[in-house]
């Protein structure tokens, strides 16, 4: 093996080794959102997705689409704190990775040109 490539994977292992991995339940790395990724879409988000913000397993990202679906879309990011085991500690964690979205603007109706 050449010495380029022996340093470049020593460099890569200890860029790995400066961030311990996320375990997940099964013990299987898994990747979770990060400050630098784009706000998750509360109101548009898949449970799958959800699941990936940190502290949010499947039964909470079950429970925030169930949320939606009864009571209609998230006005404001706060309102996660209604979700059954989100509490502060857990939201002020979650509140720079999500989004409740810009409401889409309704189009005007249509003038009559004919007028």
């Amino acid at each position: 093996m050449s010495r380029h490539v022996l340093a470049a994977l020593l460099a890569a292992g200890f860029s790995l080794a400066a961030q311990p991995p996320l375990l997940g339940q099964e013990g299987v790395q898994t990747q979770k959102a990060t400050a630098t990724a784009a706000p998750l879409n509360l109101n548009t988000a898949t449970a799958g997705q959800l699941e990936m913000l940190p502290g949010i397993g499947a039964r909470t990202a079950a429970r925030i689409v169930e949320h939606r679906q009864k009571n209609g879309p998230f006005k404001k990011v706060e309102d996660l704190m209604n979700i059954r085991g989100i509490g502060e500690k857990n939201f002020l964690q979650l509140k720079p990775l999500v989004t409740v979205g810009q409401p889409r603007p309704e189009k005007p109706a249509p003038q009559d040109a004919g007028r």
